[in-house]
């Protein structure tokens, strides 16, 4: 959420919900809202956290930094 008169707040928010549509709901046509749900919430679990590369954190997975900065 965002604090009033400040619109960084919701930057990674918006960014996030592009990628989502943009590699996943604008690419598939739902016939219910279940099978809707279903989808992103797996694609959130088993792509976007586990296999999905993200260059801000050094081209590494969700999962993989995570792991990384536990070691640490």
């Amino acid at each position: 959420m965002s604090r009033k008169g400040n619109c960084y707040d919701n930057a990674i928010a918006e960014s996030f919900f592009k990628t989502l549509k943009v590699e996943l709901v604008y690419q598939n046509k739902y016939k219910t809202k279940e099978k809707a749900e279903k989808s992103i919430t797996d694609y959130i679990e088993n792509f976007y956290n586990t296999c999905r590369r993200h260059s801000a954190l050094g081209n590494l997975t969700i999962e993989e930094f995570q792991n990384q900065q536990a070691i640490k």
